[in-house]
């Protein structure tokens, strides 16, 4: 069988059979496209380890818009895209290579990046909150420290999904997972001053005040971007004087480390984060354990 066409049903059973998302099919597809843009029109059959050593290298040197070269964890994403496609292709008895024989390339641990509480003061206090676009932007903010949200759960958000009198709510994240949301009073407040001030009757829960201005029942034409708001994010933590990279990521990984600095185990981290894999949750723990300054105040002879 021609790689292309069982690409392309592989792509179909992502979509019809596993339910993945349009944007985890959009990832995949650009992935294993790479394969074939090294290797051109080959066969199922012709996939080896041979080849698949010599994309690696190609890979490795493939320069990009930001850098010279793709980052490892880049590199990975493609290596974790083809591998699935050889499980699809094992489940149907097509010859090929085995999937345990794509091995990962070995990364750095991730460097968790967060805002201790002097900072996010400073931050939440960056939007004029007497102009509309001012509120809104600091409803983002709250909310994005106050839940753990991605970025993009969060754009993807209508009015209908939060409630502000419960503080919480259910958000369906990677994967096609839902988990439990819960929010503090002061990022409700803020949500429910910024929905006061709303004049209009669109669906989005956070929306856009440039740009094209136009009627339409679903209101999605003014839903804020994902990219909007990390421009937003980055711009307030310039403005308090953070020299540290800040994303809405950081404010993510500032929501983990105040839970688990604060007693929370891992596994409840886990859950509220939406990590299917606690592997993922423990690059935290390095940094938060908060047992850890105890012990070294009791035991080394230097705290006595």
């Amino acid at each position: 069988m021609d790689y292309e066409e069982a690409v392309a049903q592989f792509l179909e059973y992502l979509e019809l059979e596993q339910n993945r998302s349009s944007k985890t099919i959009q990832n995949y597809s650009h992935y294993l496209t790479r394969l074939s843009d090294f290797a051109g029109d080959i066969k199922l059959a012709n996939i080896d380890s041979e080849l698949i050593r010599k994309w690696r290298m190609w890979l490795n040197r493939l320069p990009t818009n930001n850098s010279d070269e793709l980052s490892k964890m880049t590199q990975n994403y493609h290596l974790i895209a083809l591998r699935s496609f050889l499980r699809f292709c094992a489940k149907r008895n097509w010859e090929t290579l085995q999937p345990d024989k794509i091995e990962l390339a070995r990364t750095k641990r991730p460097q968790v990046t967060f805002l201790n509480p002097e900072e996010l003061e400073r931050l939440t206090a960056q939007p004029d909150t007497s102009k509309q676009n001012g509120l809104r932007d600091r409803a983002i903010l709250e909310l994005l420290f106050s839940s753990g949200l991605r970025v993009s759960e969060l754009v993807g958000l209508d009015r209908d999904h939060i409630n502000t009198k419960r503080r919480e709510f259910m958000v369906r994240g990677k994967g096609q997972k839902d988990r439990p949301i819960f929010i503090s009073p002061e990022a409700a407040e803020w949500v429910d001053k910024y929905l006061a001030m709303r004049i209009d009757n669109t669906k989005p829960l956070f929306i856009r005040y440039s740009g094209t201005k136009k009627v339409d029942n679903t209101g999605n034409f003014s839903r804020l971007t994902a990219r909007s708001v990390q421009r937003m994010v980055a711009r307030y933590a310039l403005l308090a004087g953070i020299t540290k990279h800040v994303s809405p990521h950081t404010l993510r990984h500032s929501f983990a480390t105040d839970l688990l600095m604060n007693g929370a185990d891992l596994r409840s981290v886990q859950a509220m984060l939406g990590h299917s894999n606690i592997a993922t949750t423990q690059i935290y723990t390095h940094v938060t354990d908060p047992h850890l300054k105890a012990v070294h105040q009791k035991f080394h002879r230097s705290g006595k």
